[in-house]
């Protein structure tokens, strides 16, 4: 995608990202938690970061498809070629327990495929950012960008995925630290049947996708519900660090903008020695 319009989405993310941290290390805010309709929590931070994350993407040409804004008609949708995906605060139960594993994530969807993505760590400061022709980078220390800034500038200081040299011995499982469901549990017997060495890791939001386009991963199973503005951003760093995300049981790719947003079951996975994955459940 241009640029430009990917470095808005960058400065979105970082943007939102301080909105976010102003009320987790405020010691007397209140998270003013609701319940949404699938009693998942919303706090005030969901809210601030939503609003940062609209103001900015005015100034591109494509709407904004996000949890806020789930009840536009399908009919609308549908004529929506180019969109953004956008969770503005991915991994609200982890924000509550206050242990930093949550994400800003913003995604730029063509024809239901995701062709670039943002994926801000508020906490850690580490900044995602992908798209299908430059490929997938990682850039710590970022608490702000300059707004004339430009994504070339970002990717002269930052870190192209996957590492190179990885010279782990161990096949790595990343799972939901929220949601360790009894099918991924018969997942990680089934790969520990398969490979001498299996390790796992725990993870929270959008944090396993970006494990596995780092390459610290090989491999994050989810076999749980989850909404297209969970995924999109992930999913496009993924694609572009050289990964794949499938349905699960299959090599088809995830979809997005579809008339229902929930997501199938799906695999991430990477190719070292042992291959794409995708289709073992």
């Amino acid at each position: 995608m241009d640029k430009k319009i990917l470095y808005v989405a960058i400065r979105a993310a970082v943007e939102a990202g301080a909105k976010i941290m102003e009320v987790y290390t405020d010691p007397d805010a209140d998270f003013e938690i609701e319940r949404k309709a699938d009693n998942s929590p919303l706090t005030v931070a969901d809210r601030k970061s939503h609003e940062v994350i609209s103001d900015l993407l005015k100034e591109t040409p494509y709407p904004i498809l996000s949890e806020e804004g789930k009840k536009i008609p399908t009919e609308e949708r549908r004529s929506w070629r180019e969109l953004w995906v956008v969770d503005p605060l991915d991994g609200t139960k982890e924000f509550i327990k206050r242990n930093g594993e949550f994400t800003v994530n913003i995604a730029w969807v063509k024809d239901g495929c995701p062709e670039a993505g943002v994926i801000y760590i508020p906490v850690k400061q580490e900044l995602y950012f992908a798209d299908r022709e430059t490929g997938a980078w990682k850039l710590g220390g970022v608490s702000r960008v300059e707004e004339k800034g430009t994504v070339d500038d970002l990717m002269a200081r930052a870190q192209r995925l996957p590492h190179a040299g990885d010279k782990r011995d161990s096949f790595v499982i990343v799972a939901s630290r929220s949601h360790l469901t009894p099918e991924t549990e018969a997942y990680i017997i089934e790969m520990e049947r398969k490979h001498p060495k299996v390790e796992t890791l725990s993870a929270g939001s959008s944090l396993k996708l970006c494990l596995v386009a780092e390459g610290r991963a090989d491999v994050y199973p989810r076999f749980a519900p989850t909404m297209e503005w969970d995924t999109a951003a992930g999913d496009a760093i993924v694609r572009a660090s050289g990964g794949k995300v499938c349905q699960a049981g299959t090599d088809e790719p995830l979809v997005y903008n579809k008339e229902n947003l929930l997501n199938p079951w799906f695999v991430v996975s990477r190719e070292r020695e042992y291959g794409m994955v995708c289709q073992i459940i």
